[in-house]
């Protein structure tokens, strides 16, 4: 691999990563109206964090090989990211949901406990697209480089 590939191993993910974002807050606002404290949200359509991984783990594969080791460990680190992004953080929003309940029902002082964030992760159909996101425009952009 050349040096100038070297850089788009990275760089490519971060286009992508960042551009996923920009799509995000995009929808956002469409449904929401403008609240730029959410340009850096997480959860919401699609994943930014599953697009940069599988955008990572597809740039390295295409640059150094499936076959080779860094090609697994940015697979292994897409997976073990996607996992969190789908399906632990939606765990931390059950829980903050169940928490939130329980300080309304014993009517607790909400001054002692704040109302916790319901939202963290992603539904699977925003992951998937955040995926898929990823994928192609990683593929698109190795291609034309």
């Amino acid at each position: 691999m050349n040096v100038a590939h070297s850089y788009l191993v990275i760089v490519l993910p971060l286009i992508v990563g960042l551009g996923t974002q920009a799509v995000k807050f995009a929808i956002f606002t469409f449904k929401h109206g403008w609240k730029p404290e959410y340009m850096f949200t997480h959860g919401h359509m699609p994943s930014a964090h599953t697009a940069f991984a599988v955008s990572l783990a597809v740039s390295v594969g295409w640059y150094e090989g499936v076959g080779s080791g860094s090609f697994a460990v940015a697979a292994a680190l897409a997976f073990v990211l996607v996992d969190d992004a789908a399906r632990i953080r939606m765990y931390l929003g059950d829980q903050g949901r169940y928490l939130n309940m329980l300080v309304e029902r014993l009517d607790l002082d909400e001054s002692k406990f704040p109302r916790l964030k319901e939202r963290v992760g992603h539904r699977v159909s925003e992951v998937i697209v955040g995926g898929i996101i990823g994928l192609f425009a990683t593929l698109f952009l190795a291609s034309i480089l």
